[in-house]
């Protein structure tokens, strides 16, 4: 018998690039925004959020993210720079932006997108904007006081990193927060 799962695909971040951001997080409390921010052990690059599924649908998501690894190499990319989701007016995400192979990065993705489709999930109808969530906003916010966070870490650049994975998470949300527990885990293995 299958239940229900809240689920996500994403790529996993490198434990020196998590420890970057986990530093650029410190520094911004120092801004006193109302925030609640994202444990550095769930920071990653969401790919395609399904929302809740039933379990029963995990060997098709499986198939999709093989298909598509198996197209692809492992994407170079940074974190780079902070922003804000809708806008500065009227946060809801504070976020890393990325560097670096970003034009396969939105191709993989969009193949990702069509492949699930292909197997019944309803597409996302907003454009893929690649970023990572360090934060929600659980409040309004003094928009002089975020305008100078950001500008102040507009400089932001982690090391190089190889994404070399796309993981299936399942989200258990709980009162301390969300806990991520890996379903499936397929290597980009496309041979140069």
């Amino acid at each position: 018998m299958f239940g229900n799962i809240r689920a996500f695909i994403a790529l996993r971040l490198p434990e020196n690039i998590l420890s970057s951001i986990n530093k650029i997080q410190e520094d911004l409390k120092l801004f006193r925004l109302p925030v609640r921010w994202v444990r550095p052990e769930n920071i990653h690059l969401t790919l395609k959020f399904f929302g809740n599924i039933s379990e029963s649908y995990k060997e098709s998501i499986g198939i999709a993210m093989s298909d598509c690894a198996g197209c692809c190499s492992p994407l170079t990319l940074s974190a780079k720079g902070i922003g804000v989701f809708p806008s500065v007016a009227r946060p809801r995400v504070i976020w890393a932006g990325l560097s670096g192979q970003i034009s396969l990065l939105l191709s993989f993705q969009d193949a990702l997108e069509k492949n699930l489709e292909k197997s019944g999930f309803k597409k996302e109808e907003r454009p893929f904007k690649g970023h990572i969530t360090i934060g929600r906003f659980k409040d309004r916010v003094n928009s002089e006081r975020l305008t100078e966070a950001i500008r102040k870490h507009k400089d932001f650049d982690t090391e190089i990193f190889n994404a070399k994975e796309i993981i299936l998470f399942k989200s258990d949300l709980l009162s301390g927060g969300p806990v991520y527990t890996e379903l499936l885990n397929v290597p980009l293995t496309q041979k140069e």
